[in-house]
């Protein structure tokens, strides 16, 4: 049940790996999705254009990684022991990324863009990272979004602590719970 857990988390996962790259090849023919595409051809290119100016390519695989390292273990532990599970993940997430192919991604997002927004505002968007000010945004968002993200897990953390210290405390019984639950669990 905890792989099929891992495994669920891991298939949204997928679909943020897959932004198109700063600089990347012009996307193939996509699998086609549930409905063939009725987008302008002028609005998908600029919106094309869009997802490489702010580095959305980078930022996607970004995320991708960092979510990765953190999957990881719950992936291989979701497994039972053995000399074969370090083999099995390393050749699942092999195969993972593989499968990662950016044009599909592409072929997804483009509609939820020109779904909200018009052919002028993607315009405006694109005049607006074409300038100084959006190129800096579009650089130091991956450094932004790391810092936050840091802060914000060290926030996390604290508050969690302090939460269960707090239920501990004032829950005798069940701090004497945990503490047999830890003294009676098998030493690994």
């Amino acid at each position: 049940m905890k792989l099929t857990a891992a495994l669920a988390f891991l298939i949204p996962l997928g679909s943020l790996c897959a932004y198109p790259q700063s600089g990347a090849q012009p996307a193939q023919k996509p699998a086609q999705t549930s409905a063939p595409s009725h987008i302008d051809p002028a609005k998908e290119a600029d919106i094309r254009k869009l997802l490489d100016l702010t580095g959305a390519g980078s930022l996607m695989m970004q995320s991708m990684n960092e979510a990765e390292s953190s999957i990881r273990p719950l992936v291989s532990n979701s497994l039972p022991p053995g000399e074969y599970r370090e083999k099995l993940v390393d050749l699942f997430f092999e195969k993972f990324h593989a499968k990662r192919d950016p044009a599909q991604l592409l072929a997804l997002v483009i509609p939820i863009y020109d779904k909200y927004y018009t052919g002028p505002e993607i315009k405006g968007l694109i005049q607006f990272y074409s300038s100084p000010l959006g190129k800096k945004m579009a650089s130091i968002l991956p450094s932004i979004m790391n810092e936050s993200q840091a802060a914000g897990g060290k926030w996390g953390e604290q508050i969690g602590r302090d939460s269960m210290l707090e239920v501990l405390e004032e829950h005798p019984d069940l701090r004497k719970a945990l503490e047999d639950a830890k003294a009676n669990q098998p030493q690994q």
